[in-house]
C-alpha cells in the first residue's frame, strides 16, 4: 500500500495546481484581448472566456501591473500594453517563413511523395529558396536558385494574383507579349492576366499542367505574414501522368492546409484568399 501523502506535500501539490490554473487564466485573458482586436471591455473579455467579470478583473489588475495590459481612462476599455507589444515584435522577428515551412515540406514529401519547394519573389522573378524531393524524385531542371516564370508556373501565378506590385505585373505582361500563340491561347482571350488573377484568388491556389515544364504539373499556394502580405509560396509538383493538379484534388487540399498552417504561425488571421 502507498502511504498517505503528508499534509505538507498535499498542500504543495494544491499550490502548484493553483499556480498553473492562474497562469492559464491569465493567458486566456491576454488571448481574448488579441482575438477581440486588441481592445475590449471587462464584460466582453469575461464573456469571451466564460469567466465572471469579478474574476477577470483580478487578473486584469495583475496584468496592468506587469505592463502586459493597459486601460483607457476615458472608455475604461482594456488593451494590450507595451510589454505585450514587445513580445509580439520579438515573435515576429523569429517568423521566418522558410524555417517554419520545413515541417510542411517534409510532410508533403513523405505523405504525398511529391517534390515540393518554397519560393519568394526575387529580383528576377519567383525564386526557389528551399527544395525537397521524395525517395523517387521526378526529373526536373529546377533547384534552389531557379527563377520561375510569372504566367506559366503555379508559383508565379500565385505571386501575380496576390502581390499588388507593378514589377510583378510588368514581368507578366512581358511574358505574355513574348509567348507564342498556342501558349497565349491557354489564357482568357479578353483579359488574360486579370482572369488568371481572379481564378487563383477564388481557388486559394494556382494549378498548372505542362505549361512551364513539359510532362510536369504543379499546385502552389501563398504564405501570408501577419500584415496579410504574401511573403512566400509553397509549391508541390509531379509527373503529369500521376499527379492531380486540380484545385479540389488531394494534393491541392493538402497544400492549402499546410500553407494556411504556416501562415497562422506567421501571424496571419485571414482566409488565405488574398486581401
Amino acid at each position: 500500500m502507498n502511504p498517505t501523502p503528508p499534509a505538507a506535500e498535499l498542500g504543495r501539490a494544491r499550490e502548484r495546481r493553483q499556480r498553473v490554473q492562474s497562469a492559464e487564466t491569465g493567458m486566456a485573458v491576454l488571448k481574448a484581448l488579441g482575438q477581440l482586436g486588441g481592445r475590449a471591455s471587462l464584460t466582453l473579455i469575461a464573456s469571451h472566456i466564460g469567466e465572471s467579470p469579478a474574476k477577470v478583473h483580478r487578473y486584469l489588475a495583475s496584468l496592468l501591473e506587469t505592463g502586459l495590459v493597459d486601460q483607457d481612462s476615458a472608455t475604461q476599455q482594456y488593451y494590450l500594453g507595451l510589454e505585450a507589444l514587445l513580445l509580439g515584435v520579438a515573435a515576429m522577428r523569429q517568423a521566418d517563413p522558410i524555417r517554419i515551412a520545413e515541417a510542411s515540406l517534409a510532410r508533403l514529401r513523405e505523405t504525398l511523395e511529391v517534390t515540393c519547394f518554397v519560393a519568394v519573389m526575387g529580383n528576377k522573378g519567383p525564386t526557389i529558396v528551399r527544395f525537397e524531393e521524395p525517395g523517387l524524385p521526378v526529373t526536373v531542371n529546377v533547384r534552389v536558385g531557379s527563377v520561375l516564370p510569372m504566367l506559366w508556373s503555379a508559383t508565379g501565378r500565385v505571386l501575380l494574383a496576390t502581390l499588388d506590385d507593378s514589377r510583378v505585373r510588368a514581368l507578366a505582361a512581358a511574358e505574355l507579349k513574348a509567348a507564342p500563340p498556342d501558349q497565349r491561347a491557354l489564357l482568357d482571350a479578353t483579359d488574360p492576366i486579370g482572369a488568371l488573377r481572379r481564378s487563383v484568388l477564388q481557388a486559394g491556389c494556382a494549378a498548372v499542367r505542362d505549361t512551364n515544364l513539359r510532362g510536369i504539373s504543379a499546385v502552389a499556394a501563398a504564405l501570408y505574414d501577419y500584415t496579410g502580405r504574401p511573403c512566400a509560396v509553397l509549391t508541390a509538383l509531379g509527373a503529369t501522368g500521376g499527379f492531380d493538379p486540380s484545385p479540389d484534388g488531394v494534393v491541392a487540399r493538402a497544400l492549402r492546409d499546410e500553407a494556411q498552417a504556416i501562415s497562422r504561425r506567421l501571424g496571419y488571421t485571414g482566409d488565405g484568399k488574398g486581401e
